[in-house]
């Protein structure tokens, strides 16, 4: 295979025949749904003042990041489904893998930074409104995007430079080990910075996560009402949070480890459910168990529906 080949070739795709348009229609929903719902969110994050406290900064951020995540997914998505052949130029195939792999990692920052918030909430309610002011949420916001997107770029600078001796990727999007199996040269330096990415990425999130979760944990069954309630804001948080772990994980073995004794449809079913279902769970979840976004989004859509 010509190691210069400008493009790749997306080999998980089954066909679909004339049920390619069902599917399509199918993504297209799923996709406007998605931006609409995160869309109406951080519209009314940012138009009401009462929300404008540390908590829905950090929701405004990863709804931001809902946004990018999917728009870094479903549109090449849709063109795949329609398409007689699965091919994506080498520019937009990293280009896909850099908004993935960006939004996995400021996923999993911006969840961290999310517990550590409802830490200091539930275990330091005097100490709150100090400790986490609204300067410090857009700082923490700010250099979990940065570390996200400077950590990657050194990843993906490695794989760019690397000569290919293949361009078929066994997976419905591009993924950024797969195209590094395809390599003539020593990936040495790939693999082992690849590791040390996948364990930073782990590892920094993980340490506010597990402290948080335990400080939170020993005082959720203190008595106090006040802090009984408070201990049910962390539910949204934790089944996000749980999703992505499993999402994660599953994608980590199926690029990293040898899956065949699964059957193909299986591996594809799998991988789509928990990447679709992060971008759908949390503009859900989060509106529905939190009064102050159930109530206001509800005034909007009100308000446009007698507008019009």
């Amino acid at each position: 295979m010509n190691s210069t080949s400008s493009y790749f070739v997306l080999e998980a795709y089954l066909p679909l025949g004339a049920l390619r348009y069902l599917f399509f229609m199918l993504t297209a929903v799923i996709y406007m749904f998605i931006l609409i719902s995160n869309t109406s969110l951080i519209v009314v994050i940012c138009m009401n003042r009462s929300l404008h406290e540390p908590m829905y900064v950090f929701l405004c951020s990863l709804f931001v990041n809902e946004l990018y995540g999917s728009t870094g997914l479903f549109p090449l998505l849709l063109l795949q489904i329609l398409s007689d052949v699965h091919t994506v130029s080498r520019p937009l195939c990293f280009l896909q893998i850099f908004c993935l792999y960006t939004y996995a990692n400021v996923e999993f920052c911006n969840l961290a930074v999310m517990s550590y918030d409802r830490y200091l909430a539930i275990c330091c309610p005097l100490q709150y409104n100090t400790r986490m002011t609204w300067n410090k949420a857009v700082t923490f916001i700010i250099v979990l995007w940065v570390y996200s997107y400077v950590k990657f770029l050194v990843t993906l600078l490695l794989t760019i430079r690397l000569p290919l001796c293949g361009n078929v990727l066994d997976s419905l999007i591009c993924h950024n080990y797969l195209i590094v199996k395809l390599a003539c040269s020593d990936t040495t330096v790939n693999n082992i910075y690849g590791l040390f990415g996948i364990f930073i990425t782990v590892l920094v999130p993980l340490l506010p996560i597990l402290f948080s979760y335990t400080k939170i944990l020993q005082v959720c069954f203190s008595g106090s009402k006040q802090r009984q309630k408070a201990v049910s804001t962390c539910t949204p948080h934790l089944v996000s949070l749980l999703n992505f772990s499993f999402g994660c994980l599953f994608e980590i073995m199926q690029s990293r480890f040898d899956m065949s004794n699964l059957s193909k449809v299986l591996r594809l079913i799998l991988s789509l459910y928990f990447s679709v279902l992060q971008f759908l769970l949390n503009p859900v979840m989060f509106k529905m168990q939190m009064s102050k976004l159930r109530i206001p989004c509800k005034r909007l859509f009100e308000g446009h529906r007698v507008s019009v």
